[in-house]
């Protein structure tokens, strides 16, 4: 049985590297959760927020208990597995929000992944009562987001150094001329 073999000097200054990126990436979590914690004020601007009726409140808990959360994320619980659905309220109207709970390949115009017809996994939403889905159509209808959250339809006011080298970058030069940027849109609606 051949005797335990050494690391080359390669190897150890390869560890060495890894090791030290390790112990950086957990000292910079440990002091930005300290700041975190500390801080007076949120560190991030919050651009989502919750304007729930009676009803999206009743719904609210219906979502709970169904077990929506196992694959949704709402009002930052739930999983990051699925679909979010936080600002949903401002990119779908409350009809559109209900139809797909009742018929919801009908309703989106294409299979869907787990909303449907058994043995789809989430079939079991579509057939709870009425008033349960227009009480959570109600609660999702509630989860609105402002302009230039992650979770809007509209990107930020203003111009976006971003925003403005991404189109320079993919988009053809005379897109205009087809197509208005809605951030200028929105400008005129002023």
């Amino acid at each position: 049985m051949a005797g335990k073999q050494s690391l080359k000097q390669g190897e150890k200054v390869l560890f060495g590297i890894f090791g030290a990126f390790i112990v950086a990436a957990i000292i910079g979590y440990a002091v930005l959760e300290a700041v975190r914690l500390t801080a007076d004020k949120p560190m991030f601007e919050v651009k989502t927020r919750y304007e729930f009726t009676e009803e999206g409140r009743r719904g609210s808990q219906i979502f709970r208990e169904a077990r929506c959360t196992s694959c949704h994320r709402a009002m930052r619980n739930g999983t990051n597995m699925g679909l979010s659905l936080d600002g949903l309220g401002s990119k779908r109207a409350y009809d559109w929000i209900y139809s797909f709970l009742k018929r919801p390949e009908e309703t989106y115009g294409s299979a869907t992944i787990d909303h449907g017809m058994p043995p789809k996994e989430a079939a079991y939403v579509s057939a709870m009562p009425d008033e349960d889905l227009r009480a959570i159509a109600a609660f999702l209808f509630g989860l609105k987001a402002e302009q230039g959250s992650a979770s809007s339809a509209i990107p930020p006011e203003g111009k976006s150094q971003f925003i403005d080298g991404v189109l320079e970058m993919v988009t053809p030069e005379n897109w205009k001329d087809k197509y208005q940027d809605v951030r200028e849109k929105e400008d005129v609606a002023e």
